[in-house]
């Protein structure tokens, strides 16, 4: 094992002595996220699949910015939106394409996916992880087959957590594993096939333990950064990663749907019975939000925003026409009062809300 250590540590030492330049994209307020298109909690025809991409294009203010990952239905998201993108008329060089890679398209031997079950509804194959170099490099392109004329310029490692916590007893070759993925991603930066290297994860110290070895471009944080769930911690890291110029894009922002009424929280199934702190935080949230007429998801959105560091936040839906809405609601303000009323009642952090949301 100290050869694997010592070559992760010149891993390190190369990626923060040659890969010192941060990009500074533009990057638009929204970015669309891709996982409904993989069956996510439900089942979308492709027609439906095709119109989502087509009101992204056509109301997206700027550049239109995709996040996808091979994990999204087993491939099923990449293959979507290449398919949407090219009924839409794009041309490759009209469209930002993000890929979380890690996830490798298989086939399906089982009744249901072994990945995520209950999930992803209706795909016809499965998922396997595949971190390490060469696997990264097998799920990039293959990423780009799917996305069929299309390629991701942004890529990333996506659940380094998870890979991480799938076992205890070979953590350290598992970490090995995870800086030779990006050993693999900085390789096709340097050879200009991608602009921008991250990682997406939804626990954020894993992100940060990567950020400490790795010079990364961007971070996606997902179910962390919420109204629900805004820990002091995560608030210093991020503050340290605006610091150093790197693009943070918050996803998950109504933990995996339970903000907005599902029964999903952070992607797992909940109820009333099993979860009742959850169900009662929620509805004194709502509460507040209906005596201020004002949409939950317009909260969660503003909350979102306005975290340290933040420049997009990351929003999926399944219904068309829910996709001006979603680019309109980016551009709406909370009263103050409403923040005041969330800490009164004890949904929120005081101090938190002293320092980014009060005037």
């Amino acid at each position: 094992m100290s050869n694997k250590r010592g070559l992760v540590e010149a891993f390190i030492v190369a990626t923060h002595l040659i890969f010192t330049i941060m990009i500074e994209p533009e990057m638009p307020g929204i970015v669309f996220g891709t996982s409904g298109l993989g069956n996510l909690y439900k089942v979308l025809s492709e027609r439906s699949k095709i119109e989502i991409i087509g009101e992204c294009i056509k109301h997206s203010p700027e550049t239109p910015f995709f996040d996808t990952a091979g994990k999204y239905g087993a491939g099923l998201a990449l293959e979507s939106l290449g398919i949407g993108l090219k009924a839409a008329g794009v041309n490759p060089d009209e469209v930002v394409i993000s890929n979380k890679l890690g996830w490798l398209q298989t086939n399906l031997s089982t009744v249901e996916p072994t990945f995520e079950p209950g999930v992803w509804k209706d795909l016809k194959h499965d998922a396997i992880q595949q971190i390490s170099y060469e696997g990264i490099l097998a799920c990039y392109h293959q990423g780009n087959r799917l996305l069929n004329g299309y390629k991701a310029e942004w890529v990333s490692v996506h659940d380094p957590d998870e890979y991480l916590y799938a076992s205890n007893d070979d953590t350290e070759k598992r970490y090995h594993d995870i800086m030779e993925a990006y050993r693999a991603l900085y390789e096709l930066k340097e050879a200009g096939k991608v602009k921008a290297v991250g990682v997406g994860a939804k626990d954020w110290r894993v992100i940060q333990k990567i950020s400490s070895d790795v010079r990364l471009d961007w971070i996606m944080i997902a179910n962390s950064m919420t109204i629900h769930s805004h820990p002091a911690e995560l608030v210093r890291f991020m503050e340290q990663m605006q610091e150093q110029g790197v693009v943070i894009i918050n996803s998950a922002i109504f933990n995996g749907g339970f903000l907005t009424g599902l029964d999903y929280y952070n992607y797992k199934p909940v109820s009333p019975a099993s979860s009742p702190e959850l169900y009662h935080w929620r509805e004194s949230m709502y509460a507040i939000c209906e005596k201020f007429h004002v949409r939950p998801e317009v909260v969660c959105v503003a909350f979102g925003q306005k975290a340290p560091g933040v420049k997009s936040i990351a929003l999926n839906t399944t219904n068309v026409h829910r996709v001006q809405k979603n680019i309109e609601m980016i551009k709406l303000s909370v009263p103050q009062a409403l923040w005041a009323a969330l800490v009164s009642e004890g949904l929120m952090d005081a101090s938190y809300a002293q320092q980014y949301l009060l005037d």
